[in-house]
């Protein structure tokens, strides 16, 4: 995946940046948490004003040295605290609880291209969760081809999968509230799409803003 991913992540991040440019600089505070960070190419949308550290979660650790630099340039580095790069996968929950210090809710923002459980885990009450993924169609006839070529397409793309209806896995997370009860993990949420992406799409994306709520 490192390898292919040297030809594809420039031109990926650039046919995103219009929708990054819009969701991540005006949203993104405190302490971020980036899910499958990659080449760190999300680091570049922060406002460095508002974020005091920059969290890369990227277990491909052959892509490490880009996320250093790419961060650095930005302003973020390890050696004032300011950038962590942690080489979990994103369901290892409780171990990336422990590299984080070990504190309920650490996380202020959490921009992600790959949904995982994880959100319910680390993101503080009142924090916000950015969402931009290629989901499943809503239409047959693209989601048959979408799970088609899925098995095939996780191969070189280390577990990415085109058939996760992700918007829909995050419209439904639940949580328990201080008393109790089974709540929905959101006190507000959007979703909307890409400008000018066909529903046709084999990579149909959803993005989202999604705020938690501040009674779990």
């Amino acid at each position: 995946m490192a390898h292919i991913w040297v030809a594809f992540a420039a031109g990926t991040d650039e046919g995103g940046r219009p929708v990054k440019e819009k969701l991540i600089p005006q949203n993104a505070t405190g302490v971020v948490l980036d899910i499958g960070a990659g080449h760190g190419h999300t680091v570049n949308y922060l406002d460095r004003k508002n974020v005091s550290k920059y969290i890369a979660l990227e277990p491909n650790t052959l892509m490490h040295p880009h996320i250093r630099a790419t961060a650095e340039n930005a302003g973020f580095v390890e050696s004032d605290g300011s950038l962590a790069i942690l080489s979990c996968g994103a369901e290892d929950t409780h171990l990336i609880l422990s590299q984080l210090g070990g504190k309920p809710y650490p996380i202020d923002t959490i921009i992600s291209e790959t949904l995982t459980s994880l959100v319910r885990d680390v993101l503080k009450p009142g924090g916000r969760l950015l969402f931009y993924e290629h989901v499943l169609s809503p239409r047959e006839d693209v989601a048959w081809w979408k799970r088609f070529w899925a098995p095939l397409w996780k191969i070189p793309f280390d577990g990415c999968r085109l058939d996760r209806p992700s918007h829909l896995f995050a419209e439904r997370m639940m949580a328990t509230a201080k008393n109790g009860d089974r709540v929905t993990m959101w006190d507000s949420h959007e979703l909307w799409g890409k400008d000018g992406e066909p529903e046709e799409h084999l990579f149909w994306h959803r993005v989202g803003r999604f705020v938690k709520r501040l009674d779990t």
